[in-house]
């Protein structure tokens, strides 16, 4: 029975992660296309400005929507906590697989960014919950924490 709830709140967590990041898919590739064909930027330094873009959108989305139960932290300390694990692996990702697909083997430059972004996201899930969003613990503990309950605070552990 708890195996099973928390299977449940895992996969509720993933569709939450996995909306959020289609926006951001949408934000990626709109300012993608913007900096490469609109101001035509290489497609490796407008990658990298467009995942951080992306970044962003998704960490604001995950503090208040996937993560919003989870409170470790101040939300700038996660904020930077985001963007050096799952910010780097995705832009390094990016780039990376950016330079192989487009570079190498000629890809277009948005299938091949669609590519990556899927390569991805297993992994920034796994970081987000594990490492920026703490896990969960027996008795409600968040890495020293309780859980947030509807307009309490939390007590330190």
């Amino acid at each position: 029975m708890i195996r099973e709830q928390a299977f449940g709140r895992l996969a509720l967590r993933w569709l939450k992660f996995n909306a959020v990041g289609a926006i951001g898919i949408g934000v990626q590739l709109i300012v993608l296309t913007a900096l490469r064909s609109g101001f035509g930027i290489g497609y490796l330094w407008a990658t990298a400005l467009a995942v951080e873009s992306a970044v962003i959108h998704n960490y604001l989305w995950h503090e208040r929507f996937t993560w919003r139960d989870r409170e470790t932290e101040s939300s700038l300390a996660r904020f930077v906590k985001f963007n050096l694990t799952t910010g780097m692996f995705s832009i390094g990702g990016n780039l990376l697989l950016m330079r192989v697909l487009v570079g190498a083997f000629g890809m277009n430059y948005l299938v091949a960014n669609l590519v990556t972004i899927a390569t991805c996201s297993v992994v920034n899930f796994v970081v987000s919950d594990r490492v920026v969003f703490g896990e969960i613990r027996p008795g409600g503990w968040v890495r020293g924490c309780q859980l947030r309950k509807a307009h309490s605070s939390l007590r330190p552990g």
